[in-house]
């Protein structure tokens, strides 16, 4: 299913006062250098802010986080969870339509989504009030058919209950959310089959019912100050959880100098671990150029290309360079090799493929596997 930014958007967005600091609060979770790790929960208080995710939403939370805005645009696409639409101004609602609750109803669900809301989905009711679609599994199949509206589950729904709950939720009366068949969670239908000890003394609902009873945000645009801002990860001293060394950074220079000796220390001690080194950082030879020649011997060049390594394009640029034997090849040192090296786009081929090694034998008449094989399925004979 292609998904593009909507051909209406917003003139800009920002986040209310109090999600903002929620969204600056997520930042704090993650190392310094790694924000972008917080888009997705960014994206998605945007789209609790504003029922959808805009433009200007995606680019607000881009330079929030330094990212570029094709990036925040390509997880925003490439989740489903996001409304990349205009969404009713009080619920989209969702219905499943997978197996358990299309066999249980959910197809009476979607005709009454039709019948009430609009033909078809993603498309704004007469009202400007709800918009609906049909999901994948939401992962209540004992409790079907279910929709989710908003923040919450809907269960054991029926099409006239299904109806007449929207007619509530379009004249703002409250709908609680869970079972509305009078099934407590997700036990059979007829009850408790086991641990029946544990029936009484249960709450009105259940614990997730309970709260959106208590909460109250299961439709509602979230501004923030719904319930307290927690952060739990940051310390009274402001430190943040496992990352004391980054809380405290004058210290470390101080830190680092007797490390610093000790290291130098060690390496004066050790039996010269680094003039190992300098030889690899220094073996940049000399470059001497190789005897080359104008033109092939009697006009007849050997066939490059039965080394490993060397097409068409790559023999030709040898020619050009002035080889066109093997023997050639074969007498190359460190230094001819530094300068055939410098002049070809793949540096680091003779070494690597062995080139050397292979125009020896081919120079006295030997053959290397490579060439048996190249010459056997006649690999470059179009070329």
């Amino acid at each position: 299913m292609l998904r593009r930014l909507h051909s209406e958007q917003p003139e800009s967005f920002a986040f209310t006062a109090e999600n903002q600091k929620w969204a600056e609060a997520q930042l704090t979770k993650f190392p310094e250098g790694r924000q972008a790790s917080a888009v997705i929960p960014l994206l998605w208080r945007a789209q609790e802010q504003e029922g959808w995710v805009s433009k200007p939403a995606i680019e607000f939370i881009a330079d929030m986080l330094g990212m570029a805005y094709i990036r925040v645009l390509e997880v925003t696409s490439f989740y489903f969870m996001f409304q990349m639409q205009p969404t009713g101004s009080v619920a989209h609602v969702q219905i499943c339509g997978t197996l358990s609750c299309m066999i249980c109803g959910a197809e009476d669900l979607i005709a009454v989504c039709k019948d009430k809301i609009a033909d078809k989905p993603f498309t704004l009711s007469a009202d400007g009030k709800f918009t609906w679609e049909e999901v994948e599994c939401l992962g209540a199949c004992t409790n079907a058919p279910m929709a989710q509206i908003g923040k919450d589950y809907y269960e054991d729904l029926t099409a006239e209950g299904f109806a007449q709950m929207l007619d509530d939720l379009a004249t703002g009366k409250p709908v609680v959310p869970g079972p509305q068949n009078g099934r407590y969670a997700a036990e059979p239908k007829s009850g408790l089959t086991s641990l029946t000890e544990y029936d009484s003394g249960k709450t009105q609902y259940n614990a997730s019912v309970q709260l959106a009873v208590d909460i109250g945000d299961g439709v509602k645009r979230i501004q923030g100050n719904e319930v307290p801002l927690l952060t739990p990860w940051v310390g009274k001293d402001g430190t943040v959880a496992g990352r004391t060394a980054a809380a405290a950074p004058p210290k470390a220079p101080e830190a680092a100098k007797p490390v610093a000796k000790q290291v130098e220390e060690t390496k004066k001690a050790a039996p010269k671990p680094k003039p190992a080194e300098k030889p690899a950082a220094a073996e940049e030879v000399a470059e001497v150029a190789p005897e080359t020649l104008k033109e092939a011997r009697g006009g007849l060049p050997d066939d490059l290309k039965l080394l490993k390594g060397v097409g068409p394009k790559l023999e030709q640029t040898l020619n050009e360079l002035g080889f066109f034997h093997f023997d050639q090849i074969a007498e190359w040192g460190e230094a001819e090799v530094a300068w055939v090296d410098s002049r070809l786009k793949f540096k680091g081929r003779i070494e690597r493929d062995g080139w050397i090694a292979q125009a020896a034998k081919l120079a006295v008449g030997d053959e290397t596997d490579f060439a048996k094989k190249a010459k056997k399925d006649g690999r470059y004979d179009d070329e």
